[in-house]
């Protein structure tokens, strides 16, 4: 099987699985969705969801987390880990919203990548839910699961994303990735295959090599 027709075949069966399928961190404006994600990195979505529900509160818009108190801010974010960097970054990437786009969330790549703390994942995830521009987000659950099927043979995220992003048209790459996190934790995690139950068994490399 090429891997588009694999891919294409794979995303069906994700579709079926999991249709109403979105992205797990809860946000009203698309700040708090980039902040979100900044914050989900080396954190599960649900601790994120905790954090977020008074921060948001605390820090309603770019003005306040841009001027908001470096250490103050540390502690109210520090239960997602990594809260130094975490603080500085969002900081510093609502200064720039600010001055650089007129408090609004850039809706390119380019633009994008120039906020602090702000990768190629994030961007993706981020442009992709708010504008239907984002290419594929590759976690550690996508960039497991697209090796495991026999999408790439690429380890590093960006290599994968690269390799696999014509597989399926853009507009596909959210909804598509977003499926693949409830896919990974139900059926592919890293520690667990369940292959033998899994709805994409008969189209997946890894199983054909067993």
């Amino acid at each position: 099987m090429r891997r588009k027709e694999r891919a294409e075949r794979f995303y069906e069966i994700l579709e079926k699985e999991y249709p109403d399928a979105v992205c797990s961190l809860e946000y009203k404006t698309p700040l708090e969705l980039l902040i979100a994600t900044q914050l989900s990195a080396q954190c599960t979505d649900a601790r994120v969801n905790i954090v977020t529900k008074d921060l948001f509160k605390k820090y309603p818009d770019a003005h306040a987390f841009a001027n908001a108190d470096l250490k103050e801010l540390e502690q109210d974010i520090k239960p997602t880990g990594f809260y130094h960097n975490k603080a500085k970054n969002i900081i510093g990437c609502c200064r720039k919203i600010l001055s650089d786009f007129g408090g609004e969330i850039p809706d390119n790549m380019e633009d994008m990548l120039s906020l602090a703390g702000v990768g190629r994942k994030t961007a993706n995830l981020v442009l992709g839910d708010l504008f239907g521009l984002g290419g594929m987000v590759i976690d550690t659950h996508a960039k497991r699961i697209l090796k495991r099927v026999g999408l790439t043979k690429e380890t590093e995220p960006v290599k994968v994303e690269k390799d696999t992003e014509n597989l399926l048209p853009r507009s596909k790459h959210s909804d598509f990735c977003h499926r693949l996190v409830l896919f990974g934790r139900e059926y592919c995690s890293a520690r667990v295959a369940k292959c033998e139950i899994c709805p994409a068994k008969d189209i997946c490399k890894n199983m054909s090599l067993r």
